[in-house]
């Protein structure tokens, strides 16, 4: 299993790449990539600007097909990689715990010992959150088939896969607050969690 960072994202709402905003002195992808590092023997990012990743020193991994999203980006890093399961965080989350991501990891391997799994998601307060989970080589083709189908949609796609989740009870044992799961959008969002945009 490795571990990889979905930078592909649009950045829409956000006049600012999401990745780089400081948090406590570093950027979202540095704290993430540090954590990531500690767990994982490899560590990559998703991303189809290498240009702005290129000083984080990590392979980075571009879209295989031409389809936008994070279900492209998943299935363009198990084809490229080669790995059995990648676990992936969003670029935008930067809070996320260690050991939420250490339990999950080895809660998916003793899974599937004993089962086919395709994918492990967290369902934090009835949501399921898709961005940060960990998705086997055993789905590689079947996300082949729904992008080319047109269907591009994790949430419906995770419904009909072999899926387990993280439930809530699991969850507030490692990260009682679900601290985990913040995400910023917006530039609200950031000044919300403390983040002062600094262009000196």
């Amino acid at each position: 299993m490795i571990g990889a960072i979905l930078a592909g994202g649009e950045n829409k709402r956000m006049p600012y790449i999401k990745g780089l905003l400081r948090i406590g002195g570093l950027t979202i992808i540095e704290r993430n990539l540090g954590i990531l590092k500690d767990v994982f023997g490899k560590v990559v990012i998703s991303t189809n600007s290498p240009e702005i990743y290129f000083p984080f020193g990590v392979p980075m991994i571009g879209d295989i097909i031409n389809e936008r999203g994070p279900m492209t980006g998943i299935y363009s890093l198990l084809v490229s990689t080669g790995a059995d399961a990648v676990f992936v965080i969003a670029c935008d989350m930067p809070f996320v715990r260690r050991e939420l991501i250490e339990y999950m990891k080895d809660r998916f391997e003793d899974l599937s010992l004993y089962n086919e799994i395709d994918a492990m998601v967290p369902r934090y307060r009835g949501e399921v959150e898709p961005l940060m989970g960990i998705y086997a080589s055993s789905i590689a083709g079947r996300f082949e088939e729904s992008l080319k189908d047109g269907e591009k949609g994790l949430y419906a796609f995770l419904r009909k896969a072999n899926t387990s989740y993280i439930e809530d009870y699991e969850i507030k044992d490692i990260d009682p607050e679900g601290i985990s799961f913040v995400n910023i959008n917006t530039l609200e969002d950031y000044e919300r969690i403390g983040g002062k945009i600094c262009l000196a």
